[in-house]
């Protein structure tokens, strides 16, 4: 079950009138890049809140070469850097959510016992 981004979006951005306080919605179309690079990675290597910013660092491991009797072994490398303003950052975590409770009812996660109420 796949979840998409729906073609129009409402964004909050000042009204024309200028007015402290005016909030006016605009209608923000989504427009596809076939063109537009996907990155792969395999860990999420950091993420981190600035006061500003989210910040997450996508990353992907590569093995060493695999010999007898050795230790596997290998490097993490970073894919990717994220920055996200305050607004998206809630935005991502709302649209993860949606994800993972599609994934319980999927039966791919198990929901997280509860804890145990203290008397």
């Amino acid at each position: 079950m796949a979840t998409s981004l729906s073609d129009v979006q409402k964004s909050e951005t000042p009204a024309a009138t200028g007015k402290p306080g005016d909030v006016q919605m605009a209608a923000i179309r989504y427009v596809d890049r076939p063109e537009c690079q996907e990155i792969f990675a395999d860990s999420v290597t950091s993420a981190y809140f600035d006061g500003q910013s989210l910040r997450i660092e996508f990353g992907v491991t590569r093995l060493d070469e695999m010999k007898p009797n050795t230790p596997v072994t290998g490097r993490r490398y970073p894919a990717q850097r994220m920055v996200l303003t305050p607004s998206a950052a809630v935005e991502l975590i709302n649209r993860v959510q949606q994800v993972a409770s599609a994934l319980t009812q999927a039966g791919v996660l198990k929901a997280a016992p509860k804890p145990a109420a203290n008397p």
